[in-house]
């Protein structure tokens, strides 16, 4: 079986900066680590791995230079392999043309390992976009099913995959044909702690790296240029003014004062 994870190296701090020109964050010299969400995606990878046994497991990213470091980590803790698409022409991407491009790379990966890809992981979302699109985007480009909000890979056997799905009102358990892709929430595992063997071999690791050209990218498609919604503007919300503060010697008394107060503002 292969299994391709998606991953992002997100900021790792909330001091983050916009470039005015673009809309879209400096990410050169910025503090960064793996998406939280990703850290799922990349153990659930390799506790299928280890539940199945004949598993590759490649993981990819699109980013600068420095999202090296994403790939050599997710190595470190059980990944076979990375792959890295690093060129300016992918800078600025929005959700549309960040999931043609991994998609683009997913079959590059295909074909350079000679391996069909049966499953594909990804993080619900990210950190610093929250929006939830890229995973489905890739399945989109990929004419694949998908299912986002996985909270259990059941089993997989007889070329499905069963899953279960958190929903507002409970839990879905759905029977899904491979290859697909699914995205995952932070209650599907628990993260694991790299070995040192893992951090060796992460060191040893050769990552693959490539530009538009080498995956065929359509230039239209890709970066901003290729990003059919932009970032208008960006700004820190104001601070939060006034409030009211309900006392009372009690929590009775509280309650009653609150009451009335709501009551005098006809709120109730």
């Amino acid at each position: 079986m292969h299994i391709v994870v998606c991953i992002k190296q997100t900021p790792a701090t909330s001091n983050v900066q916009i470039d005015p020109k673009t809309g879209t964050l400096k990410r050169e010299g910025m503090a960064a680590a793996i998406n939280p969400f990703d850290e799922y995606a990349i153990e659930e990878a390799v506790r299928l791995k280890e539940r199945y046994g004949d598993v590759t497991i490649s993981v990819i990213t699109m980013g600068p230079p420095q999202a090296e470091d994403a790939l050599r980590d997710a190595i470190s803790k059980g990944c076979t392999q990375g792959f890295h698409l690093c060129d300016r022409a992918f800078a600025g991407a929005d959700t549309y043309a960040t999931s043609y491009a991994l998609q683009m790379g997913i079959r590059k990966i295909e074909m350079h390992t000679q391996q069909k890809v049966d499953l594909i992981i990804c993080g619900k979302q990210t950190n610093d976009g929250d929006t939830g699109h890229v995973g489905p985007g890739i399945a989109a480009w990929l004419e694949m099913p998908n299912v986002a909000y996985v909270k259990k890979v059941e089993e997989i056997a007889d070329g499905a995959i069963s899953i279960w799905r958190m929903m507002e009102d409970g839990t879905d358990v759905i029977l899904m044909k491979l290859p697909a892709l699914i995205a995952v929430v932070k209650e599907i595992n628990e993260p694991r702690v790299p070995s040192l063997k893992g951090k060796m071999a992460a060191k040893k690791a050769v990552i693959q790296k490539w530009t538009a050209d080498d995956i065929a990218a359509d230039k239209t498609k890709i970066g901003l240029g290729g990003s059919p919604t932009i970032v208008a503007s960006s700004f820190n919300p104001p601070p939060r003014t006034g409030g009211l503060l309900v006392t009372g010697s009690t929590p009775e008394e509280k309650a009653k004062n609150l009451v009335a107060k709501l009551r005098e503002m006809k709120l109730v």
